[in-house]
C-alpha cells in the first residue's frame, strides 16, 4: 500500500496528507477548491518548515515529503488506482454519503474507503456504497503531525482484514491506532465532547468566568488545555455537529447542546477559525465577556 488518496484539503486533510507523505507514500491531495489546495500545501510547507527549525528533519527531508504529495479538483482522477482513500472533509452526514457514493462508483474494486469523521455512524456511510467491508473510520486526532493517536473505528461489516491492514498503516506512519466500534461519539468524543459541553454550561450558569473554568481542569485535573480553550481549537461548530450526532444517536438529555454553545455558533463565534470564540484570537485577549452576553 503506497498510493494514497485524501480528500479535504482543510486543517485535517492537509495535516493527513502531511503524515503520509513524510513516511514515504505517494499522496494525491483532492479538494474541489483551487484556492483550498494551495492553503493546504501551503500550510504543510509551514509545518515542515517548523520541524526543519527545530531540527526534527532536515531540508531534504522537507523536500522529499513535498514531492510525494500531488493536488487534484477531480476527484475520480485524484482516485484512480489509490489503495486507500482518506475522507477528511466537513462533518456533515449528507456530504459524507456522497462523497462515498462517488468513491464507491470511481475506485478499484480493491480499494479501502476510509473516512476521517470523529462521530458519524461508518456503518451508515459503509451502506451506501457496495462494498461495506471495505470502509472504516480512521479518526485521526488534530495536529495531526504531532497527535499519537488514530481511532481506528469498525463498522458492522467492516472486515476483520480490512481492520488489521489500517491498523498496521497506522502504526507505520508512527502513531498508536486504537480500535474501537461503531457507536455515536466513538470513544474519543463520547467522553470528550460531554466534559466540553459541561464546562460550556459551568459558564452559561454563573459558576465561575472563562478563564477561572480553564485554570481549574488545567492545574487541577492536569489537562494541558482548559477546555474552553479546547473547544474553541477544535471550532464551537464542530463541538455543536457531533454534541447533535450523539444525541440523536442516544436520545439522552446528557448529550444536549448546552444554550450558550447553541447561541455562540449561530452568531458566528466558532473560536479560533472566526477569530473569536470563548477567547479573542483577533487581540489575544480574553472573551469572557463576549461568550457572557449570550447567557
Amino acid at each position: 500500500m503506497k498510493h494514497i488518496a485524501v480528500i479535504g484539503a482543510g486543517t485535517m486533510g492537509n495535516g493527513i496528507a502531511h503524515v503520509f507523505a513524510q513516511k514515504g507514500y505517494n499522496v494525491r491531495l483532492i479538494d474541489i477548491s483551487e484556492a483550498s489546495l494551495k492553503k493546504g500545501m501551503a500550510t504543510i510547507g509551514k509545518n515542515l518548515d517548523r520541524m526543519v527549525a527545530k531540527e526534527k528533519i532536515s531540508e531534504t527531508d522537507k523536500s522529499n515529503t513535498l514531492s510525494h504529495i500531488s493536488s487534484f479538483t477531480q476527484l475520480e482522477k485524484g482516485v484512480a488506482d489509490v489503495d486507500l482513500v482518506v475522507e477528511a472533509a466537513t462533518e456533515n452526514i449528507a456530504l459524507k454519503l456522497e462523497i462515498f457514493k462517488q468513491l464507491d462508483d470511481v475506485c478499484a474494486e480493491n480499494t479501502i474507503l476510509a473516512t476521517n469523521t470523529s462521530s458519524i455512524s461508518i456503518t451508515q456511510i459503509a451502506a451506501v456504497t457496495q462494498r461495506p467491508k471495505k470502509v472504516i473510520g480512521m479518526h485521526f486526532m488534530n495536529p495531526v503531525p504531532i497527535m499519537q493517536l488514530v481511532e481506528i473505528i469498525r463498522g458492522y461489516s467492516t472486515s476483520n482484514e480490512v481492520t488489521a491492514t489500517i491498523m498496521q498503516v497506522s502504526r507505520d506512519l508512527g502513531k498508536t491506532p486504537t480500535e474501537v466500534n461503531d457507536y455515536p461519539g466513538f470513544v474519543a468524543n463520547r467522553i470528550l465532547m460531554p466534559m466540553l459541553n459541561e464546562a460550556i454550561e459551568t459558564l452559561y450558569h454563573g459558576v465561575a468566568g472563562v478563564v477561572e473554568i480553564d485554570t481549574v481542569m488545567k492545574l487541577g485535573m492536569g489537562h494541558p488545555m482548559g477546555p474552553l480553550q479546547l473547544a474553541d481549537f477544535i471550532g464551537l461548530d464542530v463541538c455543536l455537529s457531533i454534541l447533535n450526532v450523539m444525541y440523536d444517536g442516544f436520545k439522552n438529555p446528557k448529550y444536549s447542546p448546552c444554550p450558550l454553545l447553541v447561541n455562540m455558533v449561530m452568531a458566528g463565534k466558532l473560536g479560533v477559525k472566526s477569530g473569536e470564540g470563548f477567547y479573542d484570537y483577533a487581540t489575544s485577549r480574553k472573551a469572557e465577556v463576549v461568550s457572557k452576553q449570550f447567557v
